[in-house]
């Protein structure tokens, strides 16, 4: 089996890169390897989720699914300081890495090794935020939509960012058989950031 980013233990020899970033006026500095999605730069797409970003007004802490090494967890961690933030990934070398990053970028998160949401409760998040692993298939991303619909509290949100070409209109059918509300926040040279606001949970 040939090793991907979202393996739970990467085989592939380790080869760490440390590089320097921008985001959202803040400088970040991100260690990344390979095994890991994206591992010299910020990839475009988290890139736009990051600056598209706004905080819901409910009040809550902050989930990134499929964190990698953490940049967009790390970056809403050091803007919005009064909010928890917890970030987890299937892949153990990209939890360790974002430990370290979030070390070496001086912000309080939480880092989880979790296969989807197995180590976070449902009904406790204000936001979900995600990058989807798109090569993992539509099912797991389908189930990261399904996850977060549980989790989220009342009028707490999920963003998504996804290509149109990997399946951004069948992630909006998707999200709409889902939550109350749902729009395309942002188109860019074809990616698109979605939010999804869970206007009917019951908590």
């Amino acid at each position: 089996m040939s090793d991907h980013y979202y393996s739970e233990s990467p085989n592939s020899e380790s080869q760490p890169r440390q590089f320097q970033t921008k985001l959202k006026g803040e400088t970040f500095v991100f260690n990344g390897d390979r095994g890991v999605f994206s591992k010299t730069e910020v990839d475009f797409g988290s890139r736009l989720l990051i600056e598209s970003l706004e905080l819901p007004d409910v009040k809550g802490p902050v989930l990134d699914v499929g964190c990698g090494y953490g940049a967009i967890g790390i970056t809403i961690a050091r803007l919005w300081q009064n909010r928890q933030v917890t970030l987890i990934d299937i892949n153990e070398r990209a939890v360790d890495l974002a430990r370290m990053n979030c070390r070496i970028n001086h912000v309080n998160a939480e880092v989880l090794q979790s296969n989807l949401y197995e180590k976070v409760e449902e009904g406790r998040y204000a936001l979900i935020v995600t990058n989807p692993p798109i090569r993992a298939g539509k099912q797991v991303v389908f189930d990261i939509f399904e996850g977060a619909k549980a989790r989220l509290l009342r009028d707490g949100e999920l963003w998504v960012v996804i290509q149109k070409k990997q399946g951004a209109p069948s992630t909006l059918e998707k999200l709409k058989t889902l939550f109350g509300e749902v729009e395309v926040v942002v188109k860019k040279k074809g990616y698109f950031i979605i939010k999804a606001k869970n206007i009917d949970a019951s908590i």
